[in-house]
């Protein structure tokens, strides 16, 4: 039985990324964990940062396919901004469940590493632009009104990730997941003002 060598190498990587973070992996290391030589590595990565690169691939498709799972709870029994939340859910999950996200966040926070901030911000990036699509489409059907749908669709992803992920920080009653959307929901929805008024 044939070894998938390159299979090997990304799974040991993904592993020693997640463990040690970017800047502390190594080739090396990535060999000793594949139990590869590391001319086997380079045979299919030159670099380091190509390596990075195939792994955060890989995990596109990986959380593509959990918002498309996110996004599928939707049929017409169930509202836009439901459908919102179901997305908004399964990004957060695909964060918090993959270990190499928790650790990239983490090496952004302590040390800052340019590579870290990167795959975080691409994955961030690959979330806004499935959300901008879906609001477009909310827009073709007549579910949603006019608008700048790269700005909502920031405008919500951020209020979404502060509320569930960067609220704890600095009070001392964390949000419940239903306290997250009903506020975000009534923002949406209805707005905050007693009468609409133009600016």
């Amino acid at each position: 039985m044939s070894v998938d060598r390159k299979a090997l190498i990304l799974k040991a990587a993904t592993q020693s990324f997640a463990q040690f973070g970017y800047k502390a992996t190594t080739m090396d290391l990535v060999s000793k964990i594949a139990s590869v030589g590391k001319g086997t590595i380079y045979t299919f990565f030159k670099t380091k940062e190509e390596l990075f690169e195939a792994i955060l691939n890989k995990a596109e498709i990986e959380l593509k396919e959990a918002m498309n799972c996110g996004f599928a709870k939707d049929d017409s029994q169930i509202s836009f901004i439901h459908s919102v939340f179901n997305l908004l859910d399964s990004i957060l999950e695909f964060r918090s469940d993959h270990e190499l996200f928790v650790k990239l966040a983490q090496e952004v926070r302590d040390i800052g590493t340019v590579q870290a901030l990167e795959g975080i911000r691409r994955m961030e990036q690959f979330g806004l632009e499935f959300l901008k699509q879906r609001l477009d489409l909310a827009i073709e059907k007549g579910e949603v009104r006019e608008c700048d749908t790269t700005i909502t669709s920031y405008m919500i992803f951020r209020l979404y990730l502060g509320l569930a992920t960067e609220w704890n920080k600095s009070h001392s009653e964390p949000l419940t997941k239903e306290q997250i959307k009903e506020n975000i929901a009534m923002l949406i929805t209805q707005g905050i003002m007693k009468e609409a008024r133009s600016l």
